[in-house]
């Protein structure tokens, strides 16, 4: 019998936590995928010990910018890629491996957020795939499959609450940077948290299911769920309504995003319900507060209203959470700056992505006058 040759995976961002979870799928399933090419941002030492690692010749950092990342998917001729460059500096990437004809595992959310449209139009000319790698979108991504989207009348996407679900509002108020850095299920990297704690990390997951899926935002519903085992749900039109369970580890989604479109066993421990120190485990579920956290509803709104609200509200809260990172403003202003500049007209089409980077570049500038 003929064992097929290992999966080409181009890894981006390869020493953020995508990136890491990856390259460490790719160590224990060396039959199944082997790594071609790897980028990242500024970690050279880190980068050089694992591309020797890998055995892995084209490796670059940022500075060789956007040719070099051209050049490394020409180079290597990936059979995907994953994304997991952190923040709007995803975007351009993401357009190269689709311009290339390349499937996409994606964990980068901008790329969504700011470009959908243009994104699903190139992966469409190009014969190619997107991937959602999200833990929530690959969850719904999978129950679609399963379920049949025809029979899918609300996608219910799971939130952790962040580390201030059970503060009070006057709490709240006064959070600093080291309360909101504190999250209790994962570990990522500090403008992710920051956005796990206001809620605009859902919001820009609610955005995101909004344009992957093609689903209205009434059809779209936020669950807080703490103990983050339930990654996001569907409710089929009976009523019903199927979750996929699993361990809060990102290796999960991104191996299959690697699988796609077959389910492969591999070297995950099997979920298991009472596998817990005591043999008991609990799952709850609340409302969210949409009062004490407006950045989720603010970013409903921008579902909503489409055309260029998603990318206003995805540069306004770069801009905020960034100034409360360095400590420049309280937390409750992130939502204020945000609500302000969104508040806008940004209702004019995008055609293109000089119409993205427009739109992005000017709800930047607004931000940065409301600090």
């Amino acid at each position: 019998m003929h064992m097929a040759a290992p999966k080409k995976v181009l890894v981006l961002g390869a020493t953020g936590s995508i990136g890491t979870s990856t390259l460490d799928i790719i160590r224990n399933q060396k039959d199944r995928f082997t790594c071609c090419g790897m980028q990242a941002n500024n970690k050279k030492d880190a980068l050089a010990k694992l591309a020797a690692e890998f055995n892995c010749p084209s490796s670059l950092t940022a500075e060789d910018g956007i040719d070099g990342i051209k050049r490394l998917i020409e180079k290597t001729k990936p059979d995907i890629v994953v994304n997991g460059i952190a923040g709007s500096a995803g975007l351009v990437p993401s357009t190269l491996v689709l311009e290339a004809g390349v499937d996409l595992a994606l964990a980068n959310k901008e790329t969504i957020v700011m470009a959908a449209p243009l994104m699903f139009a190139l992966a469409k000319k190009n014969n190619c795939k997107i991937i959602p790698v999200d833990s929530e979108h690959s969850a719904i991504f999978t129950l679609l499959h399963q379920c049949g989207r025809e029979n899918v009348e609300k996608l219910i996407i799971t939130a952790s609450g962040g580390p201030f679900r059970t503060w009070t509002t006057e709490q709240i108020k006064k959070a600093t940077i080291h309360d909101a850095l504190k999250h209790p299920t994962w570990n990522m990297g500090k403008k992710i948290t920051v956005d796990s704690a206001s809620l605009g990390n859902k919001g820009l997951e609610v955005i995101e299911a909004r344009r992957l899926f093609d689903f209205t935002t009434d059809k779209i519903q936020v669950v807080v769920h703490p103990q983050s085992i339930i990654h996001s749900l569907v409710r089929t039109v009976d009523g019903i309504v199927y979750g996929q369970f699993s361990e809060p580890d990102m290796k999960h989604p991104i191996i299959q995003a690697l699988d796609y479109p077959a389910v492969n066993a591999d070297f995950m421990k099997p979920f298991d319900l009472t596998d817990t120190a005591d043999g008991t485990r609990t799952l709850t579920f609340e409302k969210p507060r949409y009062d004490d956290f407006p950045l989720l509803r603010l970013a409903f709104d921008a579902a909503e209203k489409d055309a260029a609200y998603p990318i206003v509200f995805n540069a306004a809260n770069e801009i905020a959470a960034w100034a409360f990172i360095d400590e420049k403003i309280g937390f409750l202003d992130i939502a204020r700056i945000v609500g302000d500049v969104i508040k806008q007209d940004w209702s004019n089409g995008i055609r293109d992505m000089q119409d993205v980077f427009d739109a992005d570049t000017e709800a930047r500038k607004q931000a940065r006058a409301l600090l």
